[in-house]
């Protein structure tokens, strides 16, 4: 295989992760480290950076501060939610891009993203081929909702899974202090797929056995009534009650539960999905209209995303070996693939090994949790979704601190002229 010299480009896409920095970090210290990439490019705020020739030069940052990405949540770079049209249909944005991509001799270009950010990523490698211009492009997984196929499991779901598993044990602690009941409704994030709801649970796995009484995922049809009455059942009985519902609950007519609430808006993203919210609050007054109990509705919106705080080691490392593979790929002579994870057990022990998968199949389209993981009577999960999940949100990283507080990357960005 004749080898390919040129710069590469990387960049973030879509809502940020705890670890998605440290997919990047694995592909700017790969890029850095190899013969064939000559400079090593960053994206401001992913494509649209890309459009308009705003890149940082990564070159010129201190591999210190590099290094402390792997403990920095949030898109370091910056993060997009434009969705660019399809190459047959209009191809202003890809002649820019080719142009950008001419202006700086890229032939390499790694994009970190979900089930959106892949679809980009393949219109573009798409593109490139067709106007004959080689540029190798290799998407990068990233999504606390899991929902991307042809992956065992995403980069940034097992941090965002610790954090809820931890925080729902923390709140059915504190709600237990009290001789009068309650109930507490937590709203979790997942649009369609309830991986993130689900790990609400893990709790029940732990020598506390703690957590949310009742969980409700998207996969299964919801049914206001019924859930009405299991909540009051539980609390005649136990008095305090934990509910995880996921924001993405429909009826069996397909409507969001959330847009039963005059107040809910039906504002869409660029990708035309409806942004969720308000279901917790929208819950909590119908229960307490029908029960009279006392009820607290809490939605943890950026939280389940953002804390590094409660990062899974194992999926701080995982995040990195996404990225890196993501840049060895390349290399070798890879392209029009997305990095996807393998699960393996050595010996009875949890592996992660890593394989390829071309972006088109990859590209819109989700994996949900299976139904066969969900209880008969669609107020919980299996022990077959434990045993899937707990491996991912393994480990405690050695975080650095300044002041007792988290020490986070902090990059010069300088633009490239």
């Amino acid at each position: 295989m004749e080898k390919l010299r040129g710069a590469c480009i990387v960049g973030q896409s879509g809502g940020p992760t705890a670890v998605i920095n440290s997919s990047i970090y694995g592909a700017i210290k790969t890029a850095l480290e190899s013969d064939e990439i000559t400079r090593v490019f960053g994206a401001s705020h992913g494509i649209v950076g890309v459009i308009n020739n705003e890149l940082f030069d990564l070159n010129m940052e201190d591999p210190k501060e590099l290094a402390l990405l792997q403990y920095t949540p949030a898109s370091a770079l910056g993060s997009c939610r434009y969705k660019i049209e399809d190459p047959e249909k209009d191809e202003s944005d890809y002649k820019r891009i080719l142009e950008v991509f001419r202006r700086h001799d890229v032939r390499y270009f790694f994009y970190n993203g979900g089930n959106d950010s892949m679809d980009t990523c393949e219109k573009i490698s798409r593109y490139m081929q067709k106007v004959g211009y080689e540029c190798r492009i290799i998407g990068i997984p990233k999504t606390i909702d899991n929902d991307l196929c042809c992956t065992d499991h995403c980069p940034g779901y097992g941090s965002a899974a610790k954090y809820i598993a931890t925080s729902l044990m923390e709140i059915s602690k504190d709600t237990a202090v009290y001789d009068i009941g309650a109930i507490t409704i937590v709203e979790i994030m997942g649009r369609n797929a309830g991986w993130l709801t689900a790990a609400a649970a893990l709790g029940r796995n732990s020598l506390e056995d703690c957590g949310p009484d009742l969980v409700y995922l998207p996969e299964v049809p919801f049914d206001l009534e019924k859930f009405v009455d299991d909540v009051h059942r539980r609390y005649i009985n136990d008095r305090n009650v934990i509910i995880a519902v996921s924001e993405g609950i429909r009826d069996n007519n397909g409507k969001l539960i959330s847009q039963y609430s005059l107040s809910q808006c039906n504002q869409q993203d660029a990708f035309g999905h409806v942004q969720l919210g308000g279901l917790a609050a929208f819950l909590t007054a119908t229960v307490k209209a029908r029960t009279g109990a006392k009820v607290r509705g809490i939605e943890l919106s950026l939280l389940q995303r953002c804390a590094a705080h409660c990062a899974s080691k194992t999926d701080i490392d995982e995040a990195f070996l996404a990225g890196k593979v993501a840049v060895e790929s390349a290399i070798n002579g890879e392209t029009d693939k997305m990095v996807s994870f393998v699960r393996d057990y050595v010996n009875g022990k949890y592996v992660c090994r890593t394989a390829l998968f071309p972006l088109k199949e990859a590209a819109n389209l989700e994996k949900k949790v299976p139904l066969e993981w969900i209880t008969a009577d669609g107020t919980g999960v299996t022990k077959e979704f434990f045993d899937y999940a707990m491996p991912l949100i393994q480990g405690e990283p050695e975080r650095p601190l300044e002041n007792s507080l988290p020490r986070y990357a902090r990059l010069r960005k300088v633009l490239v002229k």
